[in-house]
């Protein structure tokens, strides 16, 4: 008998050896899949454009480095760089703010219209972002704020705000309520108990949203296209484009110049990933 245990565990601790083995092994194939055009990107951004052409998965024989100062230089990438930053920042804000205020009411207050209102929280998940630029345009041109920073502000929030009221108030409904008792108790009111107690206690969401809402602001090309024509006000997407034309493409250059504007996305997920992970998982474990 003590044998035949012994013999199971034996046999136990292969079948979990082995099969520790293989998930570690397909983790590592799928990692070096999702990194590789990252690296890709990097390393053909040194490359010269018959390197691109002739040795498009090798190392460059001389490393141009020359190449980022050009695309920085060519594509006025400063002036697309504190665009995108002057736009991103503030769509973040507006998108966080709101959308935490929209959330916390959602969570936590019950009143007659609520499944109306989530009901349409989700179809403004569901519309096609691009079928309004139409629309979009003849309003703005209406209220004149054509080639302003306000033509991205207002839809960037817009579009954002389903997503991001979405996943905060579900966050924010595995809040146990005895914190929101306990700051009642102190003598705080729903502002303090939204500004000292929801909001610090829902970082992880709004990490995730905010890394959202940040790819999805910093990376738009279709409405700053659209929206914006004055050389002045162009975002980083514009400023990419302008390496590529309908007859020929630098791809050194367009290479170097999406390294770069690739930067920012890169620091700031790996800033935040560990709030991010905490926020897609948190509302999943409400019972």
């Amino acid at each position: 008998m003590n044998n035949t245990l012994q013999s199971a565990k034996s046999y136990n601790r292969i079948i979990n050896r082995s099969t520790n083995r293989v998930v570690v092994i397909l983790l590592t194939i799928y990692s070096a899949l999702t990194v590789y055009p990252l690296l890709w990107l990097l390393i053909s951004a040194f490359k010269t454009d018959q390197e691109f052409f002739l040795r498009p998965f090798g190392l460059p024989e001389h490393w141009m480095g020359e190449n980022l100062r050009r695309a920085w230089s060519v594509g006025h990438m400063g002036q697309g760089f504190l665009n995108s930053i002057i736009v991103t920042s503030i769509s973040l804000l507006l998108t966080l703010l709101v959308g935490s205020l929209g959330a916390y009411i959602v969570a936590r207050f019950r009143f007659k219209l609520k499944p109306v209102v989530m009901g349409m929280f989700m179809i403004g998940m569901l519309i096609p972002i691009h079928s309004t630029l139409v629309p979009l345009f003849i309003l703005m041109k209406q209220m004149h704020i054509l080639n302003s920073y306000g033509a991205l502000l207002f839809p960037y929030t817009a579009f954002a705000l389903p997503t991001t009221i979405f996943i905060i108030s579900a966050f924010m409904s595995s809040i146990p309520r005895d914190l929101e008792e306990a700051a009642m108790m102190d003598g705080n009111g729903l502002w303090g108990i939204f500004w000292r107690v929801m909001l610090p206690v829902s970082r992880p969401a709004l990490a995730t949203t905010g890394i959202l809402s940040f790819l999805q602001f910093w990376n738009d090309y279709a409405f700053a296209l659209i929206f914006i024509s004055n050389n002045a006000l162009k975002t980083l997407p514009l400023s990419l484009s302008i390496f590529t034309t309908g007859y020929s493409t630098n791809y050194g250059l367009t290479m170097a110049a999406i390294a770069i504007a690739a930067i920012p996305t890169i620091l700031i997920y790996l800033l935040l990933q560990e709030q991010v992970m905490k926020g897609m998982t948190a509302g999943a474990v409400k019972g």
